[in-house]
């Protein structure tokens, strides 16, 4: 639905922010009463296009996906959690890394902070339940909670269990596009050695 509104546009629309299971559609009422004069309030005429967005929302959703090949160190000091991970889950760290980076996941929605990617699903076997305390997180680091993984953008309190940190950012407010990854975006994560990491920040 997100999509199809951008697609189509009108006057006085200010911001369409997709979540899990809801769209905020943020318009002028003054400026779509002005310029459209609809037949009933603007209320009406909004909620009429969101339903049409919801029809057409097959069409777009069978659009070329854009994917992304994310490098990410799942060593030292960039994974702080791996170890206790792999020792609560009997699994060498060597193993949660390789399923980490062997599943192709999918951007839910970007939110938390300006860029934080929600991304979808983790193998069942890598699992785990979030921090019971929230604590200092680097911008960057790659985190699991529950059956979900995510990507830091900012330097921020977290509570997800941080196996890896990826050397671009995330968000950059100077930037065209602030924002680098989309809901519906798919995403790859490539493991790299230290040395590979700090060559490409």
């Amino acid at each position: 639905m997100a999509a199809w509104f951008s697609d189509h546009a009108f006057e006085g629309l200010k911001n369409i922010i997709p979540a899990y299971s809801s769209l905020t559609v943020i318009y002028d009422p003054f400026l779509v009463k002005t310029l459209y004069q609809p037949d009933s309030t603007v209320y009406d005429w909004v909620k009429q296009l969101l339903q049409t967005a919801f029809e057409h929302s097959d069409d777009i959703s069978n659009r070329a996906v854009k994917r992304h090949q994310v490098p990410v160190c799942y060593e030292g000091i960039y994974a702080p959690d791996l170890g206790s991970m792999a020792a609560s889950l009997k699994l060498p760290e060597e193993e949660i890394i390789r399923i980490h980076a062997s599943t192709l996941y999918r951007v839910f929605m970007i939110g938390f902070l300006p860029g934080f990617a929600y991304l979808g699903t983790v193998d069942a076997q890598i699992a785990f339940p979030r921090k019971p305390q929230p604590a200092p997180v680097m911008a960057g680091s790659v985190g699991i909670a529950g059956k979900q993984t995510g990507i830091y953008p900012l330097n921020s309190p977290g509570g997800w269990n941080i196996i890896g940190r990826i050397p671009m950012k995330m968000f950059d407010p100077n930037a065209k596009e602030p924002v680098w990854m989309n809901p519906g975006d798919e995403v790859q994560f490539c493991p790299v050695s230290v040395r590979e990491f700090e060559m490409q920040q």
